[in-house]
């Protein structure tokens, strides 16, 4: 009723007040998360999802601030919101319709970036756009997410937790 009411009705603001009102009521409940966590699926299916599993799963025994996926056809970012992980998501891609859809994505926050052809530019952007979007400072750690070769749907299968200090990432890895 209220979805119908926030795309055709009189009071669509009231309405997703509303909505959003109870999202924030329910998972600031305090039994919100053993819920979420003991109905978690084990889906380990493919590569993707043992790397998704393993970043939600670092991020929340480390003191990581965000998983960083990047992303073209959305899947990474859609499997590690499946994981419902307590850190923020940073769905990174090229990909415009990409990431108008990753909006709608539990948990997701969207960064249109351009296209990378290394892993080493992939970590540094995605240290960039964490600190931009104030979801890290240059202090703290990220996991970031991929699939080599890039730019390619369906190759999520590396995993890496990287400072969000640039020179910190080329020190680890000088040409």
């Amino acid at each position: 009723m209220l979805s119908a009411e926030s795309a055709a009705g009189q009071y669509p603001i009231e309405a997703v007040a509303t909505m959003d009102n109870v999202a924030h009521e329910v998972e600031t409940d305090s039994t919100y998360r053993e819920i979420i966590e003991s109905s978690r699926k084990v889906a380990h299916n493919s590569v993707a999802d043992g790397i998704v599993a393993a970043a939600r799963e670092i991020a929340e025994t480390t003191n990581v601030k965000a998983i960083c996926c990047f992303s073209q056809s959305g899947t990474t970012a859609s499997l590690v919101a499946r994981e419902r992980p307590r850190v923020p998501i940073l769905a990174l891609t090229s990909i415009r319709s990409t990431a108008r859809r990753l909006c709608l994505t539990w948990g997701t926050n969207c960064v249109v970036t351009g296209e990378v052809d290394r892993f080493k530019m992939a970590v540094v952007n995605a240290a960039r756009c964490a600190r931009e979007q104030g979801l890290a400072t240059e202090k703290d750690l990220i996991v970031v997410t991929a699939g080599v070769p890039f730019n390619t749907p369906g190759t999520t299968n590396i995993l890496r937790v990287a400072p969000c200090d640039e020179r910190l990432i080329f020190n680890a890895d000088p040409e």
